[in-house]
Formats: C-alpha cells, sequence, structure tokens
C-alpha cells in the first residue's frame, strides 16, 4: 500500500441502529429482547450449540440470559445490538462494534450470534453490510476486522464470502471457556470498500447472484 502520511482522527461509534430491506438493528434492550434472544437460541441441544464458540452461554435459564444482557447493556466498547427478522418478526441474534480506536480509524465487528431459524436467511448478511456502510462511508474508518476461533469453520466462510482477508493466524490467543483459542483474523480496509460495497449492493438486489463468486474475484492491494 502507499507509504502516505495519514492525519486526523475518527468519531466513536454511536448509532441507535439501522433499518434494512429484511432486518432491523437496535442497540440491546434486555427487557424488550430477551424473550425472543432466549426462545431463539435455547429452544433445543441444537440451537445452544450457536454458543460453542463465544466466550458465555448457553444460560441455564432466561433470568440468568437477562442478567447477563443486563451487564452488557451500557458497554460503549462493545457496543451491542439486537437484530430483528422482518420475516420471522422477531429478534433472532445479536452483533457488536468492539475494539475500537478512534486515533487510528479502526474498529472490529463481533460478538455475532444467530438462531439457526435465521442462518442462511441473507440476515447475516444485510446486517453485515450495514455495519460496514455506516463504519466506513458515514465515519469513513480506515479498517474494520473480524476475529474468530480458528475452529469456527462457519465463521471463517462468513468473513471470506463478505469480502474480508484472511490475514493470518494469532496462536493461543485467548482461552476460551477453559480451552485455547487460536484466533484467524480478517479485515477490509477502506480502499477494498468501493468494490465491496458494489458487490453487497448487486447481491441484496438480485436474488440468486453468489457474492461468495463476486469477492472471490475483487483485486486487492495486500
Amino acid at each position: 500500500m502507499p507509504d502516505e502520511l495519514v492525519a486526523g482522527s475518527w468519531a466513536r461509534p454511536d448509532v441507535a441502529g439501522f433499518q434494512g430491506q429484511s432486518v432491523a438493528v437496535s442497540r440491546l434492550d434486555p427487557g424488550a429482547d430477551v424473550d425472543d434472544l432466549y426462545e431463539v437460541s435455547h429452544r433445543t441441544e441444537e440451537f445452544k450449540r450457536l454458543w460453542t464458540f463465544l466466550g458465555y452461554g448457553p444460560f441455564p435459564d432466561k433470568d440468568a440470559m437477562r442478567s447477563w444482557l443486563t451487564s452488557i447493556r451500557d458497554s460503549q466498547d462493545p457496543l451491542f445490538y439486537s437484530v430483528y427478522s422482518r420475516e420471522l418478526k422477531r429478534k433472532v441474534g445479536m452483533i457488536s462494534i468492539l475494539n475500537i480506536v478512534p486515533d487510528m480509524g479502526r474498529a472490529e465487528l463481533g460478538h455475532i450470534w444467530y438462531s439457526p431459524l435465521a442462518q442462511k436467511s441473507g440476515v447475516n448478511t444485510e446486517v453485515t453490510f450495514l455495519f460496514l456502510r455506516y463504519l466506513f462511508d458515514d465515519l469513513r474508518y480506515r479498517r474494520v476486522e473480524w476475529k474468530c476461533d480458528n475452529r469456527n469453520e462457519a465463521s471463517k466462510r462468513a468473513a471470506l464470502r463478505m469480502g474480508f482477508q484472511y490475514e493470518g493466524l494469532f496462536w493461543k490467543h485467548l482461552i476460551v471457556k477453559g480451552r485455547n483459542r487460536d484466533t484467524a483474523w480478517f479485515s477490509i480496509v477502506d480502499e477494498e470498500w468501493p468494490a465491496i460495497r458494489s458487490n453487497f449492493e448487486r447481491y441484496l438486489a438480485t436474488p440468486g447472484l453468489s457474492l461468495t463468486e463476486m469477492n472471490r474475484n475483487l483485486t486487492t492491494t495486500r
């Protein structure tokens, strides 16, 4: 990439939410969100497996989940959001903006989970697009990251599908639920965003297109 001087600082993310075609995203509200979020993530053992790679959950009961949601509600980093599916007419998951470094124009999307009810429905794709558009187009950030447990093949596929570039593996990065976590690291940088944004827009407007194929053919300067 060009060796150029970069000056200035960037605003901290402070968005209340987004309205998309198939989703509505809003700042976490434990009282309003817990019924849906608990039900769509704990109804069967299969549903509970969505918590495998997260540092919390599943929860023994709804009150325990409400206590956890309450404990993170006012966090400023991460900033937590709940995701509503218009098709399913309920909250189906969560996402956050975290590791926010305004002085560097950098942030991460993480703490992402969705109910099996919403997986492969396009919810994650549109929600990710709305956050990327906000961070790159509104805040003019230089870099957005995506990190996950290296064992989480679905998350790694999702990152690549949506245009994130793999940067490497951080060995023994964390201990999660008593187990070592090697963390796979991905990012999009500002020079790459216009082409990725165009692919997202085409994909969301045209059923049947493959976002994976479109982003696989991106030209990158890395």
